[in-house]
């Protein structure tokens, strides 16, 4: 067989153009492809064993590149919902490889990321605490390639404040000025939920959308400054529900029970891991019927609604809890994460 030495040249040129766009691996094939349909009688120069080899060496290492060098495609990261105000919870969404590994922190949090449905990107479940000052913050996100690249995907995100109203509650007084044995418990407390708030799954635990843990009305009493006896005590950092006492409360996904006995202000109170920080709270219960270390289910009752604690009358508290950020409980129930997990 012969071929034509300036055709091979402009062969091997376009070769070389291919691998510096560095389009596809296609691009290689068609370019093995034009080798093979030029090896023919042109002008009548043999091609001899010997250039055939050569153009054996020159096109291999030409192939392999240009199939190396398909782009990896990244996209910046996605939150939803797109208007972050303090107490949100946020779903943060990347376009990266499924071979890669992403890090990141946000409002000094740790970004745990797990693979979405379908494996066409990577997910965030996060968050803005509700008492989080508004200003811009600095999303910190990196993607570590498989290939030993390291991309930095990193964005500033504004927070908006959060317009909360003020309300004025009558509690008996131990619960405003507790004695020194009430404060002994608390404190003993405080230790016990720093232990239970540091374990958590290292991959999610729920699948699909978050559910209401029980059938009753809602408050809109998130975020609300809570004066009790006169005095201004907290924030409130939970979601109330109207349910009468002996209300079946259930979890809101899937989980494990990390919590479940009496505390001083919560009552009797289940705190269920959904893991990757994520947690939900159910407080002031008259019944527990769930031990530590259960796995429960969408849907499963975790106990009965009552009045026990720092309350005023028979409802359920539930919050939502990320990595010591407490999120908007109704804006959770109000994502549609089904596409997601």
């Amino acid at each position: 067989m012969v071929v034509n030495l300036g055709e091979a040249i402009d062969i091997l040129g376009t070769a070389q153009t291919v691998w510096g766009l560095q389009t596809s691996f296609r691009a290689g094939v068609l370019f093995s492809s034009a080798i093979l349909w030029k090896m023919r009688i042109s002008s009548g120069l043999l091609f001899t064993r010997r250039v055939f080899f050569l153009f054996v060496v020159l096109a291999t290492p030409v192939v392999l590149a240009v199939a190396q060098a398909a782009p990896v495609m990244l996209t910046p990261a996605v939150l939803t919902p797109a208007v972050v105000e303090a107490g949100s919870p946020e779903l943060i969404r990347v376009e990266a490889p499924a071979t890669a590994t992403l890090a990141g922190d946000w409002l000094g949090h740790k970004l745990e990321f797990f693979r979405g449905r379908g494996g066409h990107a990577w997910f965030a479940l996060a968050g803005v605490d509700v008492e989080q000052a508004a200003g811009p913050s600095t999303l910190r996100i990196t993607a570590h390639l498989a290939s030993g690249v390291s991309r930095n995907l990193s964005r500033t995100v504004d927070i908006r404040p959060s317009h909360y109203r003020t309300e004025a509650l009558r509690v008996p007084p131990r619960f405003v000025e507790p004695g020194p044995d009430a404060m002994k418990d608390i404190e003993a407390e405080v230790r016990l939920k720093k232990v239970v708030f540091a374990q958590s799954a290292p991959q999610p635990l729920w699948t699909g959308s978050f559910r209401a843990p029980v059938t009753a009305p809602p408050t809109d009493s998130f975020g609300v400054r809570r004066m009790f006896n006169g005095e201004l005590a907290s924030v409130h950092k939970g979601m109330d529900f109207r349910a009468p006492m002996g209300t079946p409360v259930r979890a809101s996904a899937d989980g494990v029970v990390i919590l479940a006995q009496k505390l001083y202000y919560e009552g009797n109170c289940v705190v269920i891991d959904h893991g990757m920080g994520l947690s939900t709270i159910s407080m002031h219960l008259s019944r527990i019927d769930v031990r530590v270390g259960q796995p429960v289910h969408t849907g499963q009752r975790l106990g009965l609604s009552g009045a026990t604690g720092r309350v005023t009358g028979p409802h359920l508290h539930w919050a939502v809890r990320w990595e010591g950020a407490y999120l908007d409980p109704s804006k959770l129930l109000r994502m549609n994460l089904g596409p997601v997990r």
